[in-house]
């Protein structure tokens, strides 16, 4: 008898018809949908053992050129994602497509009866985001959010330390999302609504939300000297404060002159995490007179796996296949969009926003 945990908690053996297909289904037929961060997606499905039973793009040579690098079968290479809709035997579809398309793909692959991980930010207006976590409770199908930075072992190693209190207390926590976009604004990213702390600096705001909980409150500032083709502000920093008495600040650059980076600084009583390669933690802790920070930090060596799409994928297989609870569901993907909003209108408005979580 195979017993699975419900994502409330409850526990329960699954009837002789699901243990069946359990066991007759062990691995999953996914569909990608956009080809360049899909790509990611479609190398982190097969290490999972899994079969890519569909891939998607609108740009012929696009879908060309990906689908021949990774050996993707005629057959399988679709220009229209509507028509992978009448696939019966495609069981999770992958929407990684611009972010203005993921309520529609979204919903359209909810209702053909396929689960759905869904790239990160969820939507980019709050009408959306209402949409698609009104959406979700409609279908009998799973529906994860991307937030690929719970899954890069760094970040991970970080929340484990912190939770296991290596760091004492935590009273002040900051991330950067910085990357330079000049060479990567097509039209989809010049959107209005998808300033860069919606459509990237959501990877601090979430990772931020991971460690410390849900900002109540924020306040903005942000300026526009980057990036001539959008008419949003394309450097933004932003105070947050946390439950438990937890500050923290939040930077973003879409605009920046340096190479892309997520540091990570968390500030606890007893010590501090930093958070700043791919490779390593290092972590300060007191000395043995339990006062003066120790000079030299632990190093503390992970896995280099920036875009974790691999073990993203082993959370949602197993919460298809074995009934594990599912962390980023809609409602937590539009949470920490909420929070992005909140900044975006503090900056406009020179005032803190509280966040509004209600979905």
């Amino acid at each position: 008898m195979i017993i699975i945990q419900k994502s409330d908690g409850e526990v329960k053996p699954l009837s002789t018809e699901s243990e069946k297909k359990f066991m007759e289904k062990k691995t999953l037929n996914v569909a990608v949908i956009g080809m360049h961060m899909g790509t990611k997606h479609l190398v982190g499905v097969r290490e999972c053992g899994d079969h890519i039973g569909a891939v998607c793009d609108i740009n012929p040579t696009t879908l060309k050129h990906f689908a021949d690098m990774y050996e993707i079968p005629e057959c399988d290479r679709y220009l229209d994602y509507r028509d992978i809709l009448k696939r019966e035997d495609i069981d999770v579809a992958i929407v990684a497509a611009p972010d203005q398309l993921h309520l529609e793909m979204s919903e359209a692959f909810l209702a053909a009866g396929k689960h759905v991980l869904c790239e990160k930010p969820l939507a980019l207006t709050r009408e959306e985001l209402v949409a698609i976590c009104e959406m979700t409770k409609k279908y009998d199908k799973k529906f994860m959010v991307g937030q690929i930075c719970r899954y890069s072992p760094n970040f991970a190693k970080a929340k484990e330390l912190v939770d296991a209190g290596a760091i004492g207390e935590l009273y002040y926590v900051e991330s950067e999302y910085a990357h330079d976009y000049h060479k990567i604004m097509y039209d989809w990213r010049c959107d209005p609504n998808r300033h860069g702390v919606v459509g990237g600096g959501c990877h601090a705001v979430d990772l931020l939300r991971w460690i410390a909980g849900d900002p109540y409150e924020v306040f903005a500032y942000g300026t526009h000297k980057l990036l001539p083709m959008v008419d949003f502000d394309d450097a933004t920093i932003s105070v947050l404060k946390f439950p438990n008495n937890v500050v923290g600040k939040i930077f973003v650059s879409t605009g920046c002159k340096r190479p892309y980076t997520m540091r990570t600084l968390l500030y606890g009583t007893k010590g501090t995490i930093i958070c700043e390669g791919k490779k390593q933690v290092e972590l300060y802790t007191l000395g043995e007179d339990g006062i003066a920070v120790n000079p030299e930090p632990e190093i503390i060596d992970v896995e280099p796996r920036d875009h974790n799409t691999y073990g993203e994928f082993m959370t949602f297989r197993a919460c298809i296949l074995e009934g594990a609870p599912l962390e980023m569901t809609a409602e937590q993907g539009a949470r920490t969009i909420a929070a992005c909003l909140a900044i975006v209108e503090s900056a406009k408005t020179g005032v803190p926003v509280a966040p509004n979580y209600e979905f």
